[in-house]
């Protein structure tokens, strides 16, 4: 049995999921973001109740919205404070008397997209998260590539390249992004860089649902705002399929529900790859808010060789 822990500000998720991948259990509580020993004894707790259930013990896996650091085995998790700095995989693997894999959410989602039964056969999946932010993760052969700093997959943090300055404008600003630096992608092509794209051009803060509502109405400006994004997400986008030549890209995160991504992105990507470079299947995320449950439990899986 896998157990997936999905671990947020404000509710810990957790899925039990059998040999064939299925979720057979789940329960949320909420989350205990102040105090670190009521947090272990929740997860404590939750892994407990599982393995009563299933009438043996689970591997765990944990998906964080923060960074395992794996020098000291501690977590960056700002949006749970009580586990903040704590060694939590370490504390709560001798609580549970078995190992605790954890991962940063982004990844997990991606993870869970590379295991579904029609996907785990590409070797090299990329899954995109296209919410508030820019986010996502690098799957090889079924497992994340986390990298050194586990920033693997921060893909929002790229700067805008030349050619998307070239359809934006020179003069678009370099918007301040939350990591400290300007210019990132994440403040362009996410669906608060829609919306943000809209209001810089046409002076009007409307919701990115509005926007693709007038869309699909004709309504000029929305076309044409739609046309100005599609051609800067299809160059961002090449760029990182030229570095990373994924066999598969899965799309998530709120803006991934605008269906007129998947009809240009295949069209619009060859005039920003290399000449000999076929694109890869571009697909909408399955799993949804499940991804991240999914993704945790799998942590533990071995792809077959």
């Amino acid at each position: 049995m896998y157990y997936g822990f999905d671990m947020g500000g404000t509710k810990i998720e957790l899925g039990v999921f059998d040999e064939n991948l299925q979720r057979i259990w789940q329960k949320r509580v909420p989350t205990p973001r102040e105090d670190y020993s009521q947090l272990l004894a929740t997860l404590r707790d939750l892994t407990h109740e599982a393995d009563a259930f299933c009438g043996r013990r689970g591997s765990v896996g944990i998906g964080i919205p923060g960074l395992p650091n794996d020098d000291d085995g501690t977590l960056f998790t700002a949006n749970v404070p009580a586990a903040m700095g704590q060694p939590l995989p370490r504390d709560l693997a001798e609580l549970i008397g078995r190992e605790v894999r954890v991962d940063n959410d982004a990844n997990c989602f991606a993870l869970s997209e590379a295991w579904d039964d029609e996907f785990r056969r590409y070797p090299t999946v990329l899954g995109i998260i296209l919410g508030t932010g820019v986010g996502g993760g690098l799957i090889v052969n079924g497992k994340t590539l986390t990298g050194r700093n586990y920033i693997a997959g921060e893909f929002g943090h790229f700067r805008l390249p030349v050619d998307a300055l070239e359809v934006l404008g020179r003069d678009i600003p370099r918007v301040a992004c939350g990591c400290g630096h300007q210019g990132c992608i994440e403040n362009y092509i996410s669906g608060r860089g829609f919306e943000w794209m809209y209001a810089h051009f046409y002076g009007r803060h409307l919701p990115a649902t509005q926007i693709i509502a007038h869309y699909q109405a004709g309504e000029p400006q929305a076309a044409a705002h739609v046309e100005r994004f599609m051609a800067v997400l299809a160059i961002c986008l090449g760029n990182l399929l030229t570095i990373l030549d994924p066999h598969l890209v899965v799309i998530g995160g709120g803006l991934s529900n605008f269906d007129a991504i998947y009809r240009e992105l295949p069209q619009r990507l060859p005039a920003h790859l290399l000449r000999v470079a076929r694109p890869p299947r571009i697909e909408k995320a399955r799993y949804g808010d499940a991804g991240g449950v999914r993704g945790a439990a799998f942590l533990n899986l071995v792809r077959p060789s």
